[in-house]
């Protein structure tokens, strides 16, 4: 119970700093976040360290946890390298990968499909973190999956946060149903291609999205 509490308050903590609803090197006070989310601080804590592990936050020795803001080049340039690490993924996966792996991700990309026609955003972005690690198992180089593995998770929240724009879901849920056609072919150019695509465009659109999650409202999916 504590670990999903804790999740939760992770997941609402990392929008507050994206959205600047905490500036850069405020303290993030365990007791006052757990009389504002009417926990314990156990769960607290744990959320706490999330985000020092994705580099939202820093936590300074017998002084406590500070919000630590992303930097525009920083978060382009991991988009960028996670754009190429994608690519080898998929162009290996194209090579390489058997006809169950691409029913695998299918059938993983309708659980997308279906949560898209309920603007289930969150239920997106599990399962689209299911369909691109599923990709890097299918590469069959297990050096580099645990690559891709390890950046994904480091960018997991700037990913997840950009499915609460409307037309976000939408958009990627084509750009998989294109990239599942080209995996079909065997066509390893445009599987890069889309990939590329698919992952690279999204770091230099991420704080002008955020802008807009922040002031305008009609751009964010009900929930």
């Amino acid at each position: 119970m504590e670990t999903r509490q804790a999740e939760r308050i992770a997941d609402v903590l990392e929008e507050m700093v994206f959205t600047g609803q905490f500036h850069e090197g405020q303290r993030l006070d365990e007791a006052r976040l757990a009389a504002r989310f009417g926990v314990s601080r156990t769960p607290i804590r744990e959320a706490l360290q999330r985000l020092v592990a994705v580099k939202l936050a820093e936590q300074v020795p017998r002084r406590g946890v500070f919000v630590q803001r992303p930097g525009v080049t920083s978060v382009i340039e991991m988009f960028e390298t996670m754009a190429e690490i994608e690519g080898i993924c998929g162009r290996l996966a194209a090579e390489r990968m058997p006809p169950e792996g691409l029913r695998l991700l299918k059938d993983i990309n309708a659980r997308c499909t279906q949560a898209l026609a309920v603007e289930d955003a969150a239920g997106y972005a599990h399962h689209n973190e299911a369909f691109h690690q599923q990709l890097y198992r299918l590469s069959g180089n297990t050096f580099l999956e645990d690559q891709a593995r390890a950046l994904y998770a480091r960018l997991k929240p700037f990913r997840r946060i950009q499915f609460q724009l409307r037309g976000r879901m939408a958009a990627s849920a084509d750009e998989h149903t294109a990239l599942l056609r080209a995996l079909g072919t065997g066509d390893t150019n445009l599987t890069v291609a889309i990939l590329r695509q698919h992952i690279g465009t999204q770091g230099a659109r991420f704080f002008e999205q955020m802008n807009r999650l922040t002031h305008d409202p009609d751009v964010r999916i009900a929930s």
